[in-house]
Parts: structure tokens; sequence; C-alpha cells
């Protein structure tokens, strides 16, 4: 059985480590790290194996700055979002990113958005025509968002979509 909770700092090491094995380079895990020093992780879930003890998978949510009519939108960026292998194809990725979704509605938040393959997160209802029309460096049919509070959005002129600062720093730390 799979518990989500909110992470704590005693799942540093492991969400680090989870990062890490979960993608071919440490760009996420660095981004992870950058996102936390700078202040705009907004949510970082995880899966616990109840009975092994085992982090089973993870989700991040971090800050934006998002514009309707020049207003500020209270919204997030998902990424990243891993699962340990193990626990792949079992619905892991899938509860973590719900429970995301109810834990920021309820906080008030009104839109998430993710960079990443319309196939997957389309299963969430991320899509990219309620993205279409935000000034954003990413741009496209890979940038998609989702509403959080039961599909309501600001009417109005789309402004900025700007993910938090981290993002664009993502290869230049591999470099570095």
């Amino acid at each position: 059985m799979i518990a989500i909770r909110p992470a704590t700092g005693g799942d540093v090491a492991a969400i680090d480590a989870l990062l890490r094995r979960s993608f071919p380079a440490a760009d996420e895990a660095l981004l992870v790290q950058r996102l936390c020093i700078d202040g705009d992780m907004v949510l970082t879930l995880v899966a616990d194996d109840e009975e092994t003890g085992a982090l089973a998978g993870m989700v991040a949510f971090s800050r934006m700055d998002v514009r309707v009519n020049d207003v500020p939108l209270a919204a997030v960026a998902l990424a990243p979002v891993a699962v340990e292998a193990a626990y792949r194809q079992q619905g892991v990725a899938e509860a973590l990113i719900a429970a995301g979704h109810r834990h920021l509605g309820d906080a008030g938040y009104l839109l998430s958005f993710v960079l990443g393959d319309p196939a997957y997160y389309g299963r969430f209802g991320y899509a990219a025509d309620l993205a279409r029309g935000f000034d954003s460096p990413y741009a496209g049919d890979y940038l998609m968002a989702l509403a959080l509070q039961d599909g309501k959005l600001p009417c109005g002129v789309r402004g900025i979509a700007a993910h938090a600062s981290a993002f664009a720093a993502l290869g230049e730390q591999a470099e570095a």
C-alpha cells in the first residue's frame, strides 16, 4: 500500500537519490535543490511504501508569476514527478499528481502548468489550449495548463506565465 504525504527535511536525500536514478542527467535533482534554496517550492509530496518504508515516488510544484489582465494569479508549475522503477505502472504518479492538485486547489491556487508530453499529462487534464496566449519562453504544444478551481479561470488578456528562475538555469547547472 502506498501512502502520500508532504515531504519533510528527512526526505531530502532520498528524493535527491530518486531524481538522480530516474532521469538521464542530474538536472531535475538540481532543479529541486535550487527551487528549495530560492524559496520557490510550493509543495512537494512523497509516496511511501507502507510495508517497507521505501520512497516510491515524489512530485514537486513550484511558484510561478502568472497574470491575466495584468492581475497576478496563484499558479504553480508541476516539475518534476518521479517514481522508483519498482513502483512504475502502478498508479503512483497519478496518485501523487492528483493529491497535489487537491492540495493546491484547496489552498486557492488557480492554475497548474506543466512542460511535457501532451499524451502523458493530458491524462491529468492538462491542455495546451489553456496555456496558449500566455507569454512564456516555453510556449507551444508542450506547455500545458490545468485549472485547479473546478475548471474556472478568470477571463481576460493573458499575460506572463513565468516559471521560477531555477528553470532557466536547467542545463547551465550541469555545465558549470
